[in-house]
C-alpha cells in the first residue's frame, strides 16, 4: 500500500473491489475489455471494449477510449492544454452533438511521454460533463473537484482525491 496522508483511512476492498490506495505512483496504463459506453446530447458518442484505464494513488480509474470508437465529428479541437508530469502535454477537445456542446470535456496526449505511448489515438472525458457513461452497463460517478477526470464505479473504493478534506493529498 502507498504511503497515506496524515488522517486518511482506506476503505477495505470487498470481493471484486480494488482500492484506489494500492494504486501506483508514478501512474501505470492498464489495458481493459469491458464494455465502456458515453452518451451525449441524447446519443451515444462513444463505445468500445478496447478502453486504457490510468491508475494513480488516491484517484479512482481514468477511462481513455480509442480515437477510432468516437462518432466521427463528434469531437472538436479546444483551446488550451495541460501538462502531467507522468504523461505529458494534454490537448483538450469539445464535445458536439447537434447545438449540444460540452466544451474541453476531452483530452487527448498526441505525444505521450514514452511511459504513457499507448495513450497516443486515444481520448478521455470528465465523466460529469457527459450525459452518462457507463462501463459493461454500470453508470460511473464522476470524481469530485472539477479538475478529476476519474470515473467512480462500485469496482473501486476510496477515499479519492477530490472529495472534501482532500486538498494536498
Amino acid at each position: 500500500m502507498s504511503r497515506l496522508p496524515r488522517g486518511v483511512e482506506p476503505l477495505t476492498p470487498g470481493p471484486g473491489q480494488e482500492s484506489v490506495w494500492d494504486y501506483p505512483r508514478p501512474p501505470i496504463a492498464r489495458k481493459m475489455n469491458s464494455l465502456v459506453v458515453i452518451e451525449f446530447g441524447g446519443v451515444e458518442v462513444a463505445r468500445t471494449t478496447g478502453a486504457i484505464q490510468v491508475l494513480e494513488t488516491s484517484h479512482p480509474p481514468t477511462y481513455y477510449l480509442p480515437h477510432k470508437d468516437w462518432v466521427a465529428g463528434v469531437l472538436r479541437p479546444a483551446t488550451g492544454e495541460s501538462w502531467c508530469e507522468w504523461k505529458g502535454r494534454a490537448e483538450y477537445l469539445d464535445v458536439v452533438v447537434g447545438d449540444t456542446r460540452a466544451d474541453s470535456a476531452a483530452w487527448t496526449y498526441l505525444e505521450p511521454l514514452p511511459a504513457f505511448a499507448d495513450l497516443r489515438g486515444y481520448v478521455s472525458v470528465y465523466p460529469g460533463r457527459m450525459d452518462r457513461c457507463t462501463v459493461d452497463g454500470e453508470v460511473v460517478q464522476a470524481q469530485a473537484g472539477g479538475f478529476y477526470g476519474g470515473w467512480i464505479t462500485a469496482a473501486v473504493v476510496g477515499p479519492f482525491k477530490g472529495e472534501p478534506g482532500s486538498w494536498g493529498w
